[in-house]
């Protein structure tokens, strides 16, 4: 079974909205070095309409000598939108209705994991789907103010446990959580129970 990973760049208070505008000054060797080997750890991306439209623009005008451009353009795209009907960049399949089963047969399939970049409205929809098996939050020591922030009206918690941390040399924290049901069911989660400083 595929797990269906979220990555975002997120600020301290939550804002993951216009990453242009605050994310690049944090921008590092280290950090390139990890997203490329996340990219390279999964072999389809799960998109939102804007987000996919946002990386359709850019990505194919991208080249690097590392591969990441070439990587992100050539894996298979499942984009989520009832209204988007012609998708300009390759290899992308509209799932349009039933997307839960169809996330959840993209998942029984052989591969890598799912990747999902972006896509705000996505993520919500599937918060208490169980679809999410992973968050992978880039948290940057930066607070934003008013922008699009990953978590908005929510009327009951969805609980989530660390399962690992990472600080690169910037100051920005790898923040890894996982589902509370899917940490209790006896998986090995080093801060299931504890604070991560003890």
């Amino acid at each position: 079974m595929r797990k269906l990973i979220v990555t975002e760049f997120i600020s301290i208070d939550g804002v993951v909205g216009d990453p242009h505008l605050w994310h690049f000054p944090y921008w590092s060797d280290e950090m390139g070095a990890y997203k490329l080997n996340e990219v390279f750890a999964h072999d389809a991306l799960v998109l939102g309409r804007t987000t996919y439209e946002g990386f359709a623009e850019a990505w194919p005008n991208y080249e690097d000598e590392a591969g990441f451009a070439d990587r992100m353009n050539s894996m298979p795209k499942y984009v989520v939108s009832t209204t988007l009907t012609e998708p300009a960049w390759n290899n992308t399949t509209v799932i349009s209705a039933n997307v839960e089963e169809s996330l959840q047969e993209l998942k029984a399939q052989d591969g890598q994991d799912l990747m999902i970049a972006g896509s705000v409205t996505l993520i919500n929809s599937l918060l208490d789907t169980g679809l999410i098996d992973e968050l992978r939050l880039m948290i940057h020591p930066v607070v934003v103010g008013d922008r699009l922030r990953l978590w908005h009206d929510r009327a009951t918690p969805a609980n989530f446990v660390m399962s690992g941390v990472e600080q690169l040399p910037n100051g920005v924290m790898v923040v890894t959580y996982v589902p509370a049901i899917a940490a209790s069911d006896g998986a090995d989660h080093p801060f299931l129970g504890q604070s991560p400083t003890t």
